[in-house]
This record gives C-alpha cells, structure tokens and sequence, in this order.
C-alpha cells in the first residue's frame, strides 16, 4: 500500500505457479527469487492472493510458504473469486485472477511466466483460458516471459487482434516485443 501511495512502481505477480505449478520447496524458492528479481530492478512485488477468504495484494514469506506447502488450495480465476470471499477459503490466483485484483489495487503492471491459450479445437470445445478474455477487459500491461512456440499461437493471435491493451512478450532471438493493441504499433 505504501508503494502504490507514493507512486514507487509495482509490479503483481500471480501465485498458482506456487501451489499449482511446481513441487516445494522450489516452487517457494522461485516465488521468492522472482520478488527479489522485481526487487533489484526498481520495483515493489506484489504476489496476490486470496487467503481465507481476504484478497491479499503482497505476500509474507510466511504466506508465500503456505501456498507453497498447503493442500487444498483452489486455483482461481476470476469467476472464483466471489466464492472464495464468501466462503472464506484460500486460493492462488491465476493470470485472469492476478490482473483483475491488481487492477483494482491500482497495480498497472504485472509480470508472469505466460498466460493461458486459445488450445487445439477451441472451435468445438470452447477452451479458450479466461486470462485472454481478461487482457480485454483490464487496464494491466501484462509482461510474460513465455514464447509461443509450442502452443496454438493462431488462435491466439485471431483472439487477441482486436483487443486493446499492452502486451509485452520475448520473441525469437530474445528481444522483448511491445504490442499497443489497437494503435497499430
């Protein structure tokens, strides 16, 4: 809270890779070396959260390490988060989650290791990651380390043509591509 009053930049980090994502302890190790990343170039992390029921925008090591190591944690996307207040229960967010919340903590900057796809037969099946339909919807540049190379990358781009927004992602060769959706540029 502090940071975001005196204008000190923030960055949101989503926290499903934590419960979700990889084994503990290096999935606890890596939420903590990814913060201290955001740390030394110039930012404040913001790992988020709802724990118990309470949107939590920044995370103790405490709370890092409880996703880490708890069961029964719920991964959730946007349409849980009702749900997990009013039942007061726990669950990392998701890309989806994580903007949204970072949104409405007036966090303008989020960094995650990607987002969700437009996967294979999304035409039949409707399987489309609602951390797309978010970047439409969500004044939060979204910075994401993942490549496309091994994903359904059409759908995605069709998907996102139109969409207004910012867009950071590396490209081939590793330079880091900025898309202003909807400008042109």
């Amino acid at each position: 809270a502090t940071a975001l009053a005196t204008g000190s930049p923030v960055v949101a980090l989503e926290s499903t890779i934590i419960s979700h994502g990889m084994p503990y302890p290096q999935n606890v190790q890596m939420a903590a070396e990814v913060e201290g990343i955001v740390r030394a170039n110039g930012a404040m992390p913001a790992t988020i959260a709802v724990l118990d029921g309470v949107c939590c925008i920044g995370l103790s090591p405490e709370q890092l390490e409880r996703l880490g190591t708890e069961q029964g944690v719920f991964k959730a996307t946007t349409r849980d988060l009702p749900w997990l207040v009013a039942t007061r229960s726990t669950g990392a967010t998701t890309v989806a989650a994580t903007m949204r919340l970072a949104a409405l903590a007036g966090i303008r900057v989020f960094a995650t290791g990607g987002i969700g796809g437009v996967h294979r037969g999304a035409a039949e099946s409707f399987d489309i990651s609602a951390d797309l339909t978010e970047l439409a919807v969500t004044p939060v540049a979204v910075v994401s380390a993942e490549s496309y190379a091994n994903r359904y990358a059409p759908g995605v781009a069709d998907l996102l043509r139109d969409v207004p927004g910012v867009y950071a992602q590396k490209k081939w060769g590793g330079d880091t591509r900025l898309s202003i959706r909807g400008s042109g540029i």
